[in-house]
């Protein structure tokens, strides 16, 4: 029994010190938000540009994100609106057509979910007559930025492959959910895309409002359709030595789901989608990291490794907790890192979502979510348990999406 206890306790103590050191590595990481540079656009339109909108059933949303895409701040003639109608029953592509987009219809049972249809119509558009620098890819439930594609265009004669724009909420307010999930994206923009973008590190991609030169997509394919095709795609990139990178100046607007089910149903697929990547491409981009000696995929595989910023919170309070308290259980996981270490880490670990919502002056009433946020993220904990015992299904779960909100309502 002694020595039972004795190996429990050793992983434990190596568990939460591993751990520990994650969390006070990305914490420190994400002082790197904490500045802000603004990247003046100094090239005229030079790019042509795919817009591909991923839409299943979105009859109730579609219509107001192709009325804003027409109207960007870009040459009309230098971008086309593809509308990926997969395996729609409604009439999504009769309201595609009607609003002046193409509907790409398509109908495959055996192959189900957002990454497939990327999939599919990438391989149309490369048998197109007409050809595209580069490719953008949005969700039908989104809103655009008019100058959107004026970044993207900026950035890829800069020399950027891969982009992803900042992305928010078009209803952060309708529910203790939904302004869980904009506090939550804020912290995100701010502490963790901008302060990679700052430090040279690569940046994740979310799924929608990114921006990839077409070359890359032939090279490379596209050959993600798990069920988070954004993770895979940017690890896929990384892997090579690409780092996605990070447009703070341009927005994308999204419906976040309004009760806790819907929530969780979406957080489950995303916590499987993750478990598979991770699983898959860890052990190559640590090598890769290790070998070519790459601080930005050993930051990545980090990413990878840890179950989200949920455990982080967790353990990085369980630790100061032990120190503080003098628990005997987390004493001597504590104990490891330094007092010091451990109390500025944690003050700073709870101050930055504070400074983050007040850097990008967010409504005063926006700062309540942060008291909701503990309760949201103990409502992740069963999401990653579940998630790992369940990654192999790989079975995609469609969020309906019902606010059909103008850009207009939005930029008042």
């Amino acid at each position: 029994m002694i020595a039972l206890k004795e190996v429990i306790e050793g992983l434990f103590i190596g568990f939460s010190s591993t751990v520990g050191i994650v969390s006070t590595y990305q914490t420190l990481v994400s002082c790197g938000g904490l500045f802000r540079k603004k990247e003046e656009i100094t090239h005229p339109p030079q790019k042509t540009f795919a817009v591909l909108v991923a839409a299943h059933n979105e009859s109730a949303v579609i219509a107001p994100l192709i009325e804003n895409l027409k109207q960007l701040d870009y040459p009309r003639e230098m971008y086309d609106i593809y509308v990926i109608c997969d395996n729609c029953t409604d009439n999504t592509a009769e309201i595609v057509r009607a609003h002046g987009a193409y509907a790409c219809e398509r109908f495959d049972a055996s192959k189900r979910g957002k990454g497939y249809g990327i999939e599919w119509m990438l391989e149309n558009l490369w048998a197109m007559p007409k050809q595209y620098d580069a490719v953008v890819m949005f969700d039908a439930d989104n809103l655009v930025e008019k100058n959107f594609l004026q970044v993207m265009n900026d950035r890829l004669c800069k020399g950027a492959r891969v982009i992803q724009a900042y992305l928010d909420s078009k209803n952060p307010f309708d529910s203790w959910i939904t302004l869980s999930y904009a506090v939550t994206y804020w912290f995100t923009n701010r502490m963790w895309q901008l302060a990679r973008h700052n430090l040279g590190l690569p940046n994740t991609l979310g799924g929608t409002g990114l921006c990839i030169e077409s070359k890359l997509l032939k090279e490379m394919g596209w050959g993600a359709t798990s069920l988070t095709e954004d993770l895979e795609f940017a690890t896929r990139c990384i892997e090579r030595g690409i780092y996605p990178t990070w447009a703070h100046d341009t927005k994308v607007w999204d419906e976040k789901p309004i009760d806790l089910k819907s929530s969780m149903r979406q957080r489950l697929r995303w916590m499987q989608g993750h478990y598979d990547v991770a699983g898959r491409y860890v052990g190559s981009v640590l090598k890769n990291g290790l070998k070519q000696r790459r601080l930005g995929m050993l930051d990545a595989a980090f990413y990878l490794f840890q179950p989200m910023y949920v455990l982080i919170v967790t353990m990085m309070s369980l630790l100061f907790l032990g120190r503080f308290f003098e628990f005997e259980a987390f004493m001597p996981a504590a104990q490891i890192l330094p007092s010091w270490l451990v109390y500025s880490s944690t003050a700073l670990f709870y101050l930055l979502p504070v400074l983050a919502l007040f850097l990008e002056k967010v409504p005063l009433k926006a700062y309540l979510g942060l008291l909701l946020l503990p309760v949201f993220f103990l409502t992740w904990l069963p999401i990653f348990f579940y998630a790992f015992f369940t990654k192999k299904n790989q079975e995609w779960s469609h969020t309906v999406h019902t606010r059909a909100i103008r850009i207009e309502e939005i930029q008042q």
